[in-house]
């Protein structure tokens, strides 16, 4: 059969060696920990479930309109505006299926072929698969390991065209945790305005920071608007308020872009879910509930973050790591361990999943082979337990029998 040119360069998943080792394992009996997660372990809070409940019982079961209801389109321009501290027209919000959506729609939206798009690396791993479905080319950038990876100027400028496009940009990162500072967001929006470079920032995580006692990372929304050229902003509600499977994201962008986005998605899903929306609206229209439950459900990740990196230090010293300072993964570098017959992190992956139960991301699925992803979104006690299982495996390679 002869496919696509459309899907002919998208790439299979990195990590589905070891999801599918985990499910035989698992089926076999053995207790695996799961530390691939990509989603906060807490519960919808219950006063939002309710409200896309009431939304079902009350008839809030048909379509509307593409970019979503107005009243939740204006609920998300006030929640950005208390990001922003300045206005924000709710016309430029388009509600999607999910912030992998609104992304999709930006992608597909702005680049084709002959473009070039520059994805900050280590980079969650659909970016480079959208843009390539958009048969554009994706380049991977990354900064200095000393620095997080964040990008500086310098870096973007090394690799920059005149092909160049778009910067695809993740604050606070999937998978390093890094965030960028206000002063390094300015930096680099005003370099794309410079060459006339959309910068699509996905800022889904923003929510759960711990740099300082601010409820957000800093967003390029508080930038001047001299500073900023082209944009779409992306975020959504599945990190912030534990809604992944509600399916309710969306971007942010000057009208007439926000216009083309939403007429792209009239033609792929049209409206996210009804009901999702209704649900999303509640949490969007109560400012002080949602950031009280957005700053308990941070506070919990902060002190997870540091139980993980007190047990990193004691159990596994011989491997370093990037502290998060967002976001709830830990990017640990593994090639330490690398060795005859288990040479790259799927392998060394797949190994620590058979020899101590505990699943992992290879870091080749971010673009960084001698990394592996740990999520923490999940009991302090099942971290423990998973590293010290680690822990146990990786001490026998020292050992005579190792």
């Amino acid at each position: 059969m002869n496919y696509s040119e459309n899907v002919s360069r998208l790439q299979p998943s990195a990590t589905m060696a070891v999801s599918t080792l985990a499910k035989r394992l698992r089926a076999e009996g053995r207790g695996i920990i799961d530390l691939s997660a990509g989603e906060p372990d807490f519960g919808t809070p219950d006063w939002i479930s309710e409200a896309g409940i009431e939304g079902i019982r009350s008839g809030s079961t048909r379509y509307t309109p593409v970019s979503g209801i107005p009243e939740l389109r204006q609920a998300i321009a006030g929640y950005l505006e208390s990001v922003a501290g300045k206005p924000v027209d709710w016309e430029g919000v388009v509600v999607g299926a999910g912030a992998k959506q609104a992304l999709f729609n930006a992608a597909f939206t702005l680049f084709g072929p002959g473009d070039e798009v520059l994805v900050g690396a280590p980079y969650w791993t659909s970016y480079p698969q959208m843009v390539a479905l958009a048969r554009a080319e994706p380049i991977p950038v990354a900064g200095d390991p000393d620095r997080n990876f964040l990008l500086t100027r310098a870096d973007l400028e090394a690799v920059c065209t005149e092909r160049t496009r778009g910067l695809i940009l993740c604050s606070p990162s999937n998978p390093t945790g890094a965030v960028y500072t206000l002063e390094e967001l300015r930096e680099i929006a005003e370099w794309a305005k410079e060459k006339d470079i959309v910068l699509i920032a996905d800022e889904i995580y923003r929510a759960i920071y711990f740099g300082d006692d601010r409820p957000f990372a800093p967003s390029i929304l508080q930038l001047p608007e001299e500073s900023l050229g082209p944009y779409v902003l992306i975020d959504g509600a599945s990190k912030c308020f534990a809604m992944t499977g509600w399916r309710i994201g969306f971007s942010y962008t000057k009208v007439k872009l926000a216009k083309k986005l939403a007429a792209l998605q009239s033609h792929a899903t049209s409206n996210a879910a009804t009901p999702s929306q209704m649900a999303a609206l509640s949490a969007f229209s109560d400012p002080s509930r949602a950031l009280e439950a957005t700053r308990e459900m941070a506070a919990q990740f902060r002190q997870r973050r540091d139980r993980v990196v007190q047990l990193m230090s004691e159990l596994l010293p011989q491997l370093s790591f990037l502290e998060p300072m967002g976001a709830f993964y830990f990017f640990i570098r593994v090639d330490a361990l690398f060795r005859e017959g288990v040479s790259d992190s799927t392998a060394l992956c797949s190994w620590l999943l058979e020899e101590s139960g505990v699943a992992m991301v290879p870091g080749v699925a971010f673009g960084d082979d001698r990394f592996v992803r740990v999520s923490f979104a999940t009991s302090e006690e099942l971290m423990e337990r998973a590293l010290r299982r680690v822990a146990e495996v990786v001490g026998s390679l020292a050992s005579p029998s190792g």
